[in-house]
């Protein structure tokens, strides 16, 4: 594993659950990982949804793209999380990867939401713990 550890999000749209990984591990870790998130088929924007319960807890997603997944982005990172995008995803010998089975906000409102955020922020927090 690389001296800063690279973490990398992945689901299918990229605007919704790793979107959400991505701000709160940038933000526990505080410069500690790079982190990074793209999506197998990327939307034209992030999820609403996600971007007020993010605001909740002060982290702003407003001016955040969903980005195309790509192979270099895959061979940088030391660790792959993928959500939802099954054999989308190139493996490589030597990295981590960790499939986390959570609820696709899409379409869903504020109210339900939350709980999703809450579970990636536990997941998060107990990722990075191993890391740091």
């Amino acid at each position: 594993m690389s001296a800063v550890p690279e973490v990398l999000f992945v689901c299918v749209h990229n605007a919704g659950r790793s979107q959400m990984a991505a701000a709160l591990l940038h933000h526990h870790a505080q410069g500690r990982v790079l982190v990074r998130s793209a999506g197998s088929a990327p939307a034209e924007s992030v999820n609403p949804a996600v971007v007020e319960v993010m605001a909740e807890l002060g982290l702003d997603l407003s001016g955040e793209c969903p980005k195309l997944l790509s192979t270099e982005a895959v061979r940088a990172a030391d660790v792959v999380i993928t959500m939802g995008c099954g054999d989308a995803c190139p493996v490589f010998p030597g990295k981590r990867y960790l499939d986390w089975q959570l609820e696709d906000p899409a379409g869903k409102p504020v109210e339900q939401v939350r709980p999703i955020r809450e579970e990636i922020d536990r997941r998060v927090r107990a990722l990075l713990a191993e890391l740091a």
